[in-house]
């Protein structure tokens, strides 16, 4: 079985480009009836915060990504690594070092004069004799000395790392007791029954110092599958100047998550031409061994597209729940429907919508300063005066369609002298949806209140 897993720090919110890992990694372990683990990988008690784990989970509920079991987080496992620390301490696989500051000082200003690579010099590896009085050793892992360590990466293919270019005596525990990065991370895949870890090319460096603990513990190592970075559209890596990169900035943006997830999987993957996926789809197509080797371009444009896709095509009732979080509230509104339909052809966020809405659903209480120059004129306030009149109630936008071409043909005007002066009394500017459908929505009594304003105001 393929059990695959996302395992963040929380020392800050969820990166968009953490998301696109957590995606790729639950698409992999969903579409082979695997299993998707989450793990919080807490062990920096210095960095580590509360609110940032909460971020966490916040993210993966909006985004609708479920995980087997429950969250499991490497603070409460300390116990556990000190175990295996023990065990490799042992099998005399690692071992005390009591190297002060004062020698990794002079050891480092020594090498740098030789302009070589600052790296501890295994100094301690074989040590017998008494300890020095007053250091907290920290426990170094017995990496091999020559040879090469070699893995099958799934996307990046065949990688061969020479042992003594890379390697060093690392640490697996600190004076303090706490064990790293590494050290933790090996003991969590292996005891959790991790197959394939899917993670940024960032790791890349990690892989040899994970091998070699997977080694000396004796566990099996995973398949390891190290995607390409996400960059700016001018190629840099992608950071806030870019625009936003916390996961649940996006919601407050107005993204819907199922836009978002879309637009990740296609960062760095494909599936023939096609561009819109479902989530089922995504389960159905997706294999990390089509992962491109290159870097993928973050694309603001195509974000908003088929963000506005998913919009358009959501359900009514849905869209007016996720309006509520931005100020709208449609949920008993008679037209409710007719107003959903008619914003959300137009709108590429929900913010968007929200602000179209509230324009339409709010009496104006000013008006846009260039449509009113534009638009209102003491012919149209006449025609718009002539127009008021013929609005019945129970409007309904084919009705008044009708009415309106009548009304006009009578008068000896076109469509184009009364919508937008029209709108400018509805709306206060000169953009809206359809003039028939917006007077539905809000019915003759608003209009004609809302046109008797404009009117008051151009005497």
């Amino acid at each position: 079985m393929i059990v695959t897993r996302f395992a963040p720090s929380p020392t800050g919110y969820l990166h968009i480009g953490g998301l696109r890992t957590a995606l790729f990694s639950y698409l992999y372990a969903r579409a082979n009836g695997g299993k998707f683990l989450l793990r919080i990988e807490d062990t920096d008690l210095k960095r580590n915060s509360q609110e940032a784990a909460k971020a966490i989970e916040e993210a993966f509920k909006w985004c609708n990504l479920d995980y087997d079991g429950q969250i499991v987080y490497q603070s409460s496992r300390f116990d556990l690594y000190k175990q295996y620390v023990q065990k490799l301490l042992d099998e005399g696989k690692a071992y005390k070092c009591y190297m002060s500051k004062d020698e990794l000082d002079e050891l480092r200003a020594q090498q740098e004069a030789r302009k070589e690579r600052p790296r501890y010099d295994n100094r301690y590896r074989d040590f017998t004799g008494t300890p020095p009085a007053g250091i907290e050793p920290v426990i170094r892992i017995k990496s091999p000395l020559s040879g090469t360590i070699e893995f099958n990466d799934g996307i990046k293919g065949e990688i061969k790392f020479n042992a003594a270019d890379i390697l060093d005596d690392f640490i697996i525990a600190r004076s303090d007791g706490t064990p790293t990065y590494n050290f933790t991370v090996v003991i969590d895949d292996a005891l959790m029954g991790v197959t394939d870890v899917i993670r940024g090319d960032d790791h890349l460096s990690n892989t040899p110092k994970q091998i070699v603990l997977y080694n000396a513990l004796g566990f099996k190592i995973p398949k390891f599958y190290h995607v390409a970075m996400i960059n700016g559209a001018d190629g840099s890596k992608l950071s806030k100047r870019h625009g936003a990169t916390d996961v649940m900035e996006y919601k407050r943006m107005g993204y819907l998550p199922q836009a978002l997830l879309n637009f990740l999987v296609r960062l760095g993957w494909s599936h023939g031409d096609d561009e819109i996926f479902s989530m089922e789809e995504m389960k159905r197509y997706f294999d990390p061994n089509h992962i491109s080797k290159s870097a993928s371009t973050f694309n603001q444009t195509k974000l908003e597209w088929l963000n506005a896709h998913y919009i358009k095509n959501s359900d009514d009732d849905e869209l007016a729940i996720q309006l509520v979080e931005f100020g709208v509230d449609i949920r008993s509104h008679a037209k409710k429907h007719l107003i959903a339909q008619q914003y959300k052809q137009r709108a590429k966020t929900l913010v968007e919508m929200a602000e179209g809405i509230k324009v339409l659903l709010n009496r104006p209480s000013c008006y846009d300063e260039k449509a009113y120059k534009k638009f209102v004129t003491e012919s149209s306030l006449s025609l718009l005066t002539k127009f008021a009149d013929t609005l019945s109630a129970n409007l309904n936008a084919k009705e008044c369609e009708k009415r309106t071409m009548e009304f006009l043909d009578a008068n000896g005007a076109k469509l184009k002298d009364l919508a937008q002066p029209l709108r400018v009394a509805i709306t206060g500017g000169s953009v809206s949806p359809s003039i028939f459908e917006i007077c539905e929505i809000l019915g003759s009594d608003e209009v004609k209140t809302r046109i008797s304003n404009l009117i008051k105001k151009g005497l």
